[in-house]
């Protein structure tokens, strides 16, 4: 079992002392799932497929230049092993993926990558696929693997492909598809607001900015999740923010345990006021979740996934759409 692996169980809600078994079991259970709850496909969601060519996918802007030693390609389809994975919670896994540790990914922050599954044949036969994004959870100068943490649906067709995956098994990735291209020190203060593995790209800025001491950063994070139990990564985030000052964390849940201290119910413009930092041309407000929450705090993307217009509580809050990027 990796190093990685062993201090990753000291910070996820469910122990990993039995993290790897030949056989994952997963439990189905009854979902309620109002909006701030049904959780964000890592690293921003879209709930479309794509079918049939490889080609359709076009989120964001896809980066075109991954340099000679990147394993990802921008327009290529390569498939990555499956070499570990592991549990957080009764829904959500961690999966490690493996290629040539001599190379790097070639993932700039903040980045996602996209996924494909066969989905059976069209009318004429052909292939169709299930496509997602997923922002990984490891760094992105990591050689040699790339981390996904995957909310397991019992409706989602991705998800339950992930599921359904052994050690040795192989997924076909292509990207990266950058989404807002961090640099040290680029704002003063970085307001966060995730609901569920919409954390995954809070996540990859957040342990940027803090590896970096010359990163003077601020970063508030807003983290809304069904229960206590379903907060992902809960002890990391923690352990994060007791250890750097420039970091604050906020939750909230809609069903708090009988001991909870944290927010309880919807992210609210009062949570939004006191938890994030004044508009200012020297602050940026990155949004993740699903898209009930994404319309009560920003406004979803266009059609196109472009930004779209702001609306929402970060609206009222008088941000501006320049102060506001959507995951």
């Amino acid at each position: 079992m990796s190093m990685f692996f062993k201090r990753l169980g000291k910070a996820a809600p469910i122990a990993f002392s039995h993290a790897f078994p030949r056989q994952s079991q997963l439990t189905s259970t009854n979902f309620r799932i109002p909006f701030g709850v049904v959780a964000a496909i890592s690293g921003g969601i879209s709930y479309f497929y794509y079918f049939s060519d490889p080609n359709l996918v076009h989120l964001d802007q896809i980066h075109e230049e991954t340099g000679p030693k990147a394993a990802l390609h921008p327009k290529k389809w390569k498939e990555f092993k499956l070499q570990e994975k592991a549990t957080v919670s009764h829904n959500t896994h961690i999966y490690r993926f493996s290629f040539d540790p001599n190379l790097k990914l070639g993932l700039d922050v903040a980045s996602c990558l996209i996924t494909r599954a066969p989905l059976g044949k069209d009318a004429e036969g052909k292939t169709k696929y299930v496509i997602r994004p997923y922002t990984p959870l490891s760094d992105p100068d990591s050689k040699g693997y790339f981390d996904l943490m995957i909310k397991v649906y019992p409706e989602g067709k991705m998800s339950q492909h992930f599921a359904k995956l052994k050690p040795g098994d192989t997924v076909e990735v292509k990207g990266p598809i950058e989404k807002v291209r961090y640099t040290p020190n680029m704002k003063k203060h970085i307001g966060m607001i995730a609901g569920g593995s919409g954390i995954t790209p809070m996540l990859q800025v957040i342990k940027t900015i803090l590896k970096n001491p010359d990163d003077n950063t601020k970063v508030s994070l807003i983290y809304a999740n069904v229960s206590p139990d379903d907060i992902l990564l809960k002890k990391r985030l923690d352990m994060l923010a007791a250890s750097h000052p420039n970091l604050k964390v906020f939750y909230t849940v809609d069903n708090p345990s009988k001991y909870w201290v944290g927010g309880t119910g919807y992210i609210s413009k009062d949570m939004a006021l006191k938890g994030l930092q004044a508009p200012s041309e020297d602050t940026l407000v990155l949004v993740c979740g699903p898209p009930g929450m994404m319309q009560h705090i920003s406004g979803d993307k266009a059609e196109d996934r472009s930004q779209g217009k702001l609306t929402g509580i970060l609206k009222e809050l008088e941000y501006t759409e320049d102060m506001v990027y959507k995951f």
